[in-house]
């Protein structure tokens, strides 16, 4: 089968864009015939997809004069946010876009296009396209777009509806596509989400053993310094470095928790991320200077750097306002780690249902505004629970590692073609 991916951003850095590397590389091994378009600039390390035949649109320049548009008001680059799109940087988008898909579907001719998020560009390639096969992907920013501001909702609600199959991560976010597209829930299939098991294990080599899990002995972080794995309670975030995904309440909780702690036991922050907001950005620094604890800013990591980390902490966090199933947890199940994790809606049904045995403990969120943010006199109430489940996660004893294998990519890419016999 010859198979189209579409991305409007870049195919790295966030949740999608290494959701649509890995079914490009699942997709492959499978024998199946692929070519991708996606946005990059010429800044950018063009990637190497493998086999795949590659149809860059590139941003800032003069076909498409401004930063990516990121599906998150924040991204972990400079960025454009789609409520800030005027008439003539959306003509200039659907314009550059739309002929470099034209180009790929004549010179490809493919039998299969899957779209990525339920939004703009999965729109206007469907309107353009009547006649191709078209499944959209569900990475839930595409929600939180839609909620938010009204750039072409109806456009989009409309050709979101036209589209052969939407896939989804679990129910909660079949539900809210049928509540906000308007889409047949018979279009909508749950295929949950996978990674990459021949990176993401538990460590072979030079390692040492916290309770039953072996971790690496030493990790070298980006500056050269060597660290070596001690009695620490090493705690490891990887996302971007922002309040909606819960940095700076996870900063302080950590302060508390350290506090309370110190006499019996030391630990450690790694943050793995970026974020495109150079003032937020320069917010998580200053508050992390007035922490008691060690804070390691890892920066922006590839997979087999971050690979590393999570073999080398104990617990990795992730108190996000706003999520799916964060590729980042399953990640960090497969090296070893226990993880703490937002009861966002559905999460918790998820992981009861695919892995009910793994070490995962809920924070709960109180109410949110407009989705992802929070309430002000919420705040401490929120970070007092998310300290607790730190302290619960630190207090179990994890001894046999659970098995997530199952949850692949090259399942979910069997489940994406099975739809099309």
């Amino acid at each position: 089968m010859k198979i189209l991916s579409i991305l409007a951003q870049k195919p790295s850095s966030t949740g999608s864009g290494i959701y649509l590397t890995e079914v490009l590389k699942s997709f492959r091994k499978m024998g199946e015939e692929q070519a991708v378009v996606y946005g990059i600039t010429k800044e950018d390390k063009v990637p190497e997809f493998s086999g795949v035949k590659a149809y860059p649109v590139y941003y800032e320049s003069a076909d498409l004069p401004f930063p990516v548009l990121g599906m998150s008001d924040e991204m972990p680059y400079r960025s454009t946010r789609y409520k800030d799109l005027t008439e003539e940087m959306l003509e200039a988008f659907r314009f550059a876009f739309l002929k470099r898909v034209r180009e790929a579907v004549q010179e490809f001719q493919p039998d299969l296009v899957l779209c990525h998020h339920l939004y703009l560009l999965t729109a206007l390639v469907r309107e353009a396209f009547p006649g191709l096969t078209i499944y959209g992907f569900c990475h839930n920013t595409d929600l939180r777009q839609m909620e938010k501001h009204g750039l072409k909702r109806e456009f989009i609600r409309e050709n979101i509806r036209k589209l052969d199959r939407i896939f989804t991560p679990k129910e909660a976010q079949k539900k809210e596509v049928i509540r906000v597209y308007g889409v047949e829930p018979d279009k909508i299939r749950n295929i949950a989400i996978g990674y990459n098991a021949e990176r993401f294990k538990l460590p072979k080599e030079d390692i040492i053993y916290r309770e039953g899990i072996p971790r690496r002995r030493t990790v070298r972080l980006p500056n050269g310094e060597v660290l070596e794995k001690g009695e620490a309670l090493d705690l490891l975030f990887a996302g971007k470095l922002g309040e909606k995904k819960g940095v700076f309440s996870l900063l302080r909780a950590v302060e508390s928790l350290f506090h309370e702690e110190k006499e019996k036991s030391s630990l450690r922050l790694f943050l793995a991320g970026d974020n495109g907001n150079l003032t937020e950005k320069e917010a998580v620094y200053r508050l992390a200077e007035s922490c008691s604890y060690p804070i390691h800013f890892l920066g922006r990591l590839e997979q087999e750097e971050l690979v590393k980390f999570y073999q080398f902490s104990d617990i990795f966090t992730l108190p996000s306002f706003f999520d799916a199933v964060p590729l980042t947890v399953l990640e960090a199940l497969a090296c070893g780690n226990k993880v703490v994790l937002t009861a966002l809606e559905g999460l918790e049904d998820f992981f009861i249902e695919n892995t009910p045995a793994s070490p995962v403990f809920f924070v709960q969120l109180p109410k949110m505004q407009n989705q992802d943010e929070m309430k002000k006199e919420d705040m401490a109430a929120f970070e007092t629970k998310l300290k607790e489940s730190i302290r619960k996660a630190t207090e179990y004893t994890y001894k046999n590692m659970v098995s997530i294998s199952f949850l692949s990519w090259d399942a979910i890419c069997k489940n994406i073609l099975d739809c099309k016999d």
